[in-house]
């Protein structure tokens, strides 16, 4: 009696994966038409049959999921990344499925060449952490027909739905933070336009100022990378204000300007948080010989991997769903890098 031919039989002789195969031959989208027909003229040559007990098995398979970030997030002080990276792969552990990691080149950015694994046919669906140039995110979005969710990043359009931490409010609350310990002359650190999260965490840091009265003057903006390709450059951007001029705290739209904000006012002679005051965002400490611990607001990367995961794996069983874009709420922590100086500023 001949042996049943299965999707992974399939599936091996056109390299690609048993669930695209299954796609192809149940109907569903995220396949091109192209393949779809090489799927079933190959599985009616060779016999195939469904199984009965398919429909049975569906809520159990499991898929490969792609994740791609941008190589400048990957660098050896950028490891902010590697732990979203973890977290996903834990939470897809639990989900009976795979991931599988691509960290994509500048060049590659640039000549918008397509990640390999989709090219490939190796996955199923794909989660883009991180921002991406601006060219190659429209060029994802316009060319990839798999289920797509951003984390920690957004479209600018809405292109794509998008698993974010509460960006706006997070800075908002930090900046309130500082005008609750006295401080009345508040600096924002982080280059603008140059990611979605940084301008949300400016735009809280904005809100809090204009409800506590505040003029934001421009020698208080500090900016701490190359706008267009986002890589982080502190000896080329970081210029600090001139003595009359400088703020008494300053909020980092993340903990590693913050760190680096802190070496760089100690080499002028400034100590923190004694004449100023410093907060960051995300509670990843990059620096690990930095003497005092600093102010953070917690992003929630658990919660953000599991519901990115959850979300992927529903419009996987139904393509059309779109959720749009799913904030996480984060906490503040409090440590040494920030202090009282006066009553609380009151709102105007």
């Amino acid at each position: 009696m001949p042996k049943a031919v299965k999707l992974a039989d399939i599936a091996q002789k056109l390299s690609v994966s048993t669930v695209t195969v299954s796609k192809a031959l149940s109907g569903q989208k995220g396949v091109s038409e192209e393949m779809r027909k090489k799927i079933k003229a190959l599985a009616d040559e060779m016999g195939y049959v469904k199984s009965r007990s398919a429909e049975k098995d569906k809520e159990h398979k499991s898929c490969t999921i792609g994740i791609i970030v941008a190589e400048r997030y990957l660098d050896k002080d950028e490891s902010f990344y590697w732990r979203i990276y973890q977290d996903l792969s834990q939470s897809a552990m639990r989900k009976n499925c795979f991931t599988m990691l691509e960290v994509v080149a500048s060049e590659e950015e640039y000549n918008q060449q397509m990640p390999k694994m989709v090219a490939e046919g190796k996955i199923e669906a794909m989660i883009v952490m991180g921002s991406f140039q601006a060219d190659y995110a429209q060029y994802l979005q316009k060319n990839i027909c798999l289920p797509v969710i951003l984390l920690d990043t957004l479209g600018k359009e809405g292109d794509f739905d998008a698993v974010v931490s509460n960006n706006l409010m997070g800075a908002y609350r930090m900046t309130n933070y500082l005008f609750d310990l006295g401080h009345e002359k508040i600096g924002f650190v982080g280059t603008r336009l140059a990611t979605a999260s940084i301008d949300d965490r400016f735009l809280g840091y904005l809100k809090s100022a204009m409800e506590h009265g505040m003029q934001v003057c421009a020698q208080w903006l500090l900016e701490d990378r190359d706008r267009a390709t986002g890589v982080s450059d502190y000896d080329a951007h970081f210029c600090l204000p001139q003595k009359e001029d400088m703020p008494t705290a300053f909020f980092c739209n993340n903990d590693k300007a913050a760190s680096v904000l802190i070496h760089k006012l100690e080499e002028y002679g400034y100590c923190v948080p004694k004449d100023i005051s410093v907060v960051g965002f995300d509670n990843y400490i990059y620096e690990p010989l930095l003497q005092i611990g600093i102010t953070t607001y917690a992003i929630n990367t658990q919660e953000m991997a599991r519901r990115a995961l959850q979300i992927l794996l529903y419009k996987l069983e139904k393509p059309d769903y779109s959720l749009g874009v799913y904030m996480i709420d984060g906490a503040l922590i409090e440590r040494e890098s920030a202090r009282q100086i006066g009553p609380p500023v009151p709102f105007v």
